[in-house]
């Protein structure tokens, strides 16, 4: 058997976002390992057809049929044999592709939704680095992986970190934690930079320094949502859903440096923490060669030069959305989805100064308290409850 044929077919949902083209560089550092399949993204044409001129995938998509129209002509002119589809037909066609091994699901927002439950419906290897799959249809997701017999390995540094921290025997699949010993688990977060900023100040933020994340380079709605908290609001969410823990066997721990990725504290008193620098390729690096380690072209972690960890309570008050997302996480209904979609509207509309950073949690509460909530059990009901906070939020944005 070739070379070519023990290659592990890699799909990437979102190659032109931050995770995308970290995936691509921990792929480039062992091309002898990976092939690239797939490549897609929204409407960036100029970053997608660089990477398919240097990885020759055999499809791309463009969420944007015209951008899907003017990629095709660039990579044909360009004598590329990749085929260009486009929309959401596209993105579930390669998701699902049975010549895909491994899917990358990286597509920021809702719009990664129908695709990553594709994947995970079809049986692939799913990195799961999109936070919507599980806020929104987490159910309905565990439930794919478990009749199709999918793996699922969360790229979330906090989420990746518990996943390397829980027994071995619970990570093959996930098995309700509390059996395994675990007490809790507790995610870490920076706090993003306004840590220590009033509430005052925090009014005044303008869009490019809520861009400004100290630590991690991320696209513009993710760092938002870090600023915000927002961010560990839905992977409070995730890892309930992920883990199978209740909302109250998790916490969240400010951890400015960024180095303590999560930790699981066990019932004999033992907690077990994943360290590293605070660079995504790392858990993408994990999760490619699960069960195995490669290599992912970061740098060795010095805690001797970082001299001192530092830890504090997350302040609910000073972070409400934090707040808002324990709130849905303890809720058995649709208030996940809600939370989601409403986030997903205050975020577009301050990034283009529409409202204040202040107003975000503001307009999301606004939304939980006006939609009824209920119980989701199907995809059409699921995206219904979505439209439904989105046009809510929409009106409330605009007052």
């Amino acid at each position: 058997m070739s070379s070519e044929e023990h290659k592990q077919k890699v799909c990437i949902l979102g190659s032109t976002g931050s995770i995308g083209v970290n995936t691509l560089n921990v792929i480039k550092v062992n091309a002898e390992q990976y092939d690239v399949f797939a490549l897609t993204a929204k409407s960036q044409v100029d970053l997608l057809f660089q990477q398919c001129m240097e990885f020759q995938p055999a499809y791309a998509v463009m969420l944007d049929s015209t951008a899907a129209k003017e990629l095709k002509s660039k990579l044909s002119n360009a004598g590329s044999s990749a085929e260009v589809l486009d929309g959401i037909e596209g993105l579930n066609f390669v998701a699902g592709h049975e010549q895909v091994d491994c899917v990358m699901a990286a597509i920021v927002g809702g719009a990664g939704l129908l695709p990553t439950l594709r994947a995970a419906q079809t049986g692939k290897k799913v990195l799961l680095a999109n936070k919507e799959a599980l806020v929104m249809a987490g159910k309905l997701f565990m439930q794919f992986i478990e009749q199709s017999g999918a793996q699922v390995i969360p790229i979330d540094s906090e989420h990746n970190a518990i996943f390397q921290c829980l027994p071995i025997n619970s990570q093959a699949q996930f098995t309700k934690q509390q059996g395994q010993g675990v007490n809790k688990i507790v995610l870490t977060a920076s706090g993003g930079p306004f840590l220590n900023n009033t509430l005052a100040e925090l009014a005044q933020v303008t869009p490019e320094q809520a861009c400004k994340h100290p630590n991690w380079s991320m696209g513009p709605k993710i760092s938002v949502d870090s600023a915000t908290m927002l961010n560990k609001a839905l992977e409070l969410i995730e890892a309930s859903i992920l883990f199978d823990l209740p909302a109250e066997h998790i916490d969240v721990l400010i951890h400015p440096q960024s180095v303590i990725h999560s930790m699981v504290y066990y019932l004999d008193g033992s907690v077990l923490a994943q360290l590293g620098n605070p660079d995504m390729r790392t858990p993408i690096a994990h999760g490619l060669a699960w069960p195995d380690r490669i290599e992912s072209g970061v740098e060795e972690l010095n805690l001797c030069d970082i001299g001192q960890l530092n830890f504090q309570a997350a302040d609910e008050e000073h972070f409400p959305c934090l707040r808002l997302g324990r709130e849905s996480a303890l809720s058995n209904d649709s208030a996940p989805i809600i939370l989601n979609a409403a986030n997903e509207v205050a975020v577009a509309a301050f990034l283009q100064r529409e409202v204040s950073f202040t107003q975000i949690p503001v307009i999301i509460e606004k939304v939980l308290n006006k939609q009824e909530r209920r119980v989701v059990n199907s995809i059409e009901e699921i995206l219904e409850e979505d439209n439904k906070a989105r046009s809510l939020a929409k009106k409330f944005a605009s007052e």
